[in-house]
């Protein structure tokens, strides 16, 4: 459809053409292109446009676009051109195509591109806001609209050619320097390999190959010691990966996969077999914690897993941490296999407390200060068995060190983590006091009471042993929630039981009492890491008097009789009486 258009009011100037008005304008255009031979030609005609009003457009503003104006005018003025202009707002984007004068302002904008046959868009500030204009002179030139980015050349500046010459020389010496400092890297890496092969092969050799220790991988010297702290560290400087080869996955948990591996050595057939801890790179996050804390040399202790090194593996996009391996696994596996003796009880637990104490502890042995960690998942299946029977613990995915510099706030950020069966009380709601540092630990001793429990039900010692349970047992699903362990610890004041056959062994109603203590409802009442640990080692004087199978108190000396408070509807040991026959004050065993 055509129509005659002006600018000024644009819809009061809207009126189709009759059909006479249609036949002039055919006939004249005719004429206009073919011309008559002898005859001037007619008079131009106006410019014939796209006109519609403000319309909705699908037009992004990117690209090339069609107006999709189905209105056709021709302009009122011989003078004026075609016009497009697009805008957008929060929600959409419209296109408005008219006739206009160049010579005069539209929105506040002069139009000054007008001489092209396209309608190429550009950027203006009108009165309204931003939008893109184009204006052209061909017939319906407003239909297509181009945009394209302004690229605005800027002139050569010669004091940039200034200052790159001037960074030249830098830029050399800087490559110079990364590559002695590449070469010096890669001499110093093979001084530590020649002096991790040496230290191998003064390793005292068993028949067969490898010595005990190598096949069991502890990493321990001839005297059964661990590994010394130079062997170790010459692992944790290597910068480039170790030649590991992953032989069987051996554990699977929530942020990784355990694999055992075999350490080859650079210049022999000979190799050390180590556990790989692989996370996926999404697990960045709890990687990073446990390397960190694992770095920390304070760390070191027998009763603590023993750290070899951790690697980013790019090629893999996996990160690793490298360890001893312990072939009788976790002990939840071996608790499920093995009913153990009391001189065995005696020494897993013992070593366990021992373990913890020293992550709890803010001082070494010699003296010397040391930032306290809290494990803040202590569970079976993060306690390690070694060939000696005694305990490691591992896993520091969700440790914390309490370190003096912690705010409130960056503690509050830990959250509710662990896992939900062995969560103390006030984890599991959520009040823990966190203007107290000891608080922390404090829910650590929880979840190793729960330990022990588990740790005691397989002890000979007991009498009849069930087959192995995990705390709370079939009280909760096997993999229990938050809200379940809540109606469970909170509601029901459970704890697991502690039938009354186990306190007639003597050394067992101590570890009972033990316990006891350390799952108290109220934090503050609680046992520390540390008086676990002296009050289970006060038993070693008693280990060759107690009766690995003692059932009644036959064999029991009249002076280390037990008195029984008898209760309705259970009989239980006093605590009292126990701590005075094994003579462990607490509160001095804290401040030693």
């Amino acid at each position: 459809m055509i129509i005659f258009r002006g600018h000024g009011n644009m819809e009061a100037r809207r009126c189709v053409l009759s059909l006479r008005g249609a036949l002039s304008l055919f006939f004249f255009s005719t004429l206009l292109e073919h011309g008559t031979a002898g005859m001037p030609p007619f008079y131009p005609l106006s410019q014939l446009c796209k006109f519609c009003d403000l319309e909705l457009s699908s037009c992004s503003g990117t690209g090339t676009c069609m107006s999709n104006c189905s209105i056709t005018s021709i302009c009122d003025n011989i003078s004026e051109v075609c016009v497009a202009i697009w805008r957008k707002n929060e929600t959409a984007f419209f296109i408005e195509t008219l006739c206009h004068n160049p010579s005069k302002p539209l929105y506040g904008v002069m139009l000054d591109d007008y001489n092209s046959s396209t309608c190429v868009m550009k950027e203006k500030n009108t009165t309204s806001g931003m939008a893109h204009f184009c204006s052209c002179t061909e017939e319906e030139c407003n239909d297509k609209l181009l945009f394209s980015p302004i690229v605005d050349p800027t002139p050569d500046d010669p004091l940039k050619s200034v200052i790159l010459v001037s960074l030249l020389p830098l830029l050399v010496m800087g490559i110079v320097v990364v590559g002695m400092l590449y070469w010096y890297r890669a001499y110093r890496q093979r001084q530590l390999s020649q002096q991790w092969e040496s230290g191998t092969k003064k390793r005292k050799p068993m028949a067969g190959g490898l010595d005990c220790s190598d096949a069991c991988a502890i990493m321990m010297d001839d005297d059964g010691s661990d590994s010394s702290s130079t062997h170790a560290n010459n692992l944790n400087h290597n910068t480039e990966p170790l030649p590991i080869e992953l032989d069987l996955l051996v554990g699977k948990g929530r942020f990784a996969q355990v694999y055992k591996a075999k350490l080859k050595q650079t210049t022999s057939d000979q190799f050390e077999t180590v556990a790989v801890k692989i996370f996926p790179y999404e697990e960045y996050a709890s990687w990073k914690n446990e390397k960190d804390i694992f770095s920390n040399t304070d760390l070191k202790h027998e009763n603590i897993l023993h750290f070899l090194t951790a690697e980013e593996r790019k090629v893999e996009k996996q990160y690793w941490l490298i360890t001893a391996f312990h072939p009788r696994g976790n002990l939840q596996e071996y608790l499920t296999h093995h009913v153990v003796s009391w001189e065995e009880l005696y020494v897993l637990s013992s070593s366990m407390a021992r373990g913890v104490a020293h992550l709890h502890s803010d001082r070494l042995p010699c003296g010397r200060p040391k930032v306290p960690i809290v494990h803040r998942d202590i569970k079976s299946s993060n306690i390690l068995v070694q060939s000696d029977l005694t305990c490691c613990v591992c896993d520091f995915g969700l440790g914390l060190c309490l370190d003096s510099s912690l705010s409130v706030d960056d503690l509050a950020n830990s959250g509710q983590v662990g896992t939900a069966r062995y969560m103390a009380p006030e984890v599991l709601e959520a009040r823990l006091n966190l203007e107290n540092i000891e608080s922390f630990k404090q829910t650590d001793i929880y979840s190793m009471a729960l330990v022990l429990w588990e740790m005691t039900s397989r002890c000979e010692a007991i009498g009849e042993v069930k087959d192995y349970e995990p705390a709370y047992g079939s009280k909760v699903r096997e993999h229990p929630c938050v809200e379940s362990m809540k109606d469970n610890v909170l509601r029901d004041r459970g704890r697991p039981e502690i039938p009354d056959s186990w306190l007639r062994h003597q050394g067992m109603a101590v570890i009972c009492a033990t316990i006891k203590e350390c799952w108290d409802h109220d934090p503050e009442a609680r046992l520390t890491a540390h008086c676990v640990a002296e009050r289970i080692s006060e038993l070693e004087d008693e280990l060759d008097k107690l009766s690995s199978r003692s059932s009644s108190a036959e064999k029991i000396p009249e002076e280390l009789k037990i008195p029984i408070e008898v209760e309705i509807p259970q009989e239980e040991v006093k605590i009292s009486e126990i701590q005075s026959i094994i003579a462990v004050d607490c509160s001095v065993s804290d401040e030693k």
